[in-house]
């Protein structure tokens, strides 16, 4: 990576968290479905980032948003286990041809139907560890669920639309 594209990251990087932290923290439809952009911030590190930078940027960047929302590391375990994922769900579930290690994760680069795929996947994930680790029991398994979907595709329309109207 260039010194370029390096900076361009950390800007983003930490423009999803001020996003997330002081606007999206507080926006919550009916209870149940639950927006966290800052999750964009793993979703759109560039393909070549190695799985340990991977693990340790999802851990730093859960452990913030854990110091704001004081959750005690649920947003860190699951922010970390959908990073640990995320080169699986790129290998089968992006389909480009000639796809190289320079890809960028964008709306514009992978389409809408991709990229909405992939950032579904992803967030479906990271939501069912943060609420089944919330929930801390088997109990609560339907309310769960309802947040768990309601919550990923909340969260997915939104890094969509923040994509589409972002300039790359």
């Amino acid at each position: 990576m260039t010194l370029r594209e390096i900076l361009s990251t950390a800007f983003l990087f930490l423009l999803y968290l001020v996003l997330q932290i002081l606007l999206v923290r507080n926006l919550v439809l009916f209870d149940y479905a639950f927006c966290f952009v800052y999750i964009a911030c793993i979703l759109l590190l560039p393909n070549e980032t190695s799985l340990t930078w991977l693990l340790l940027i999802g851990f730093v960047t859960g452990i913030i948003v854990d110091t704001f929302y004081n959750t005690l590391g649920m947003h860190a375990a699951a922010t970390v286990l959908m990073a640990y994922f995320r080169p699986l769900v790129v290998r089968t579930q992006i389909d480009v041809p000639g796809m190289e290690s320079r890809i960028e994760f964008s709306l514009k680069e992978l389409g809408v139907g991709v990229f909405f795929r992939y950032v579904f996947i992803l967030a479906l994930i990271h939501h069912s560890a943060l609420f089944f680790i919330e929930a801390s029991s088997l109990a609560l398994l339907i309310p769960t669920l309802i947040r768990v979907g309601a919550s990923t595709l909340f969260t997915t329309l939104s890094i969509v639309l923040i994509q589409f109207f972002t300039r790359n």
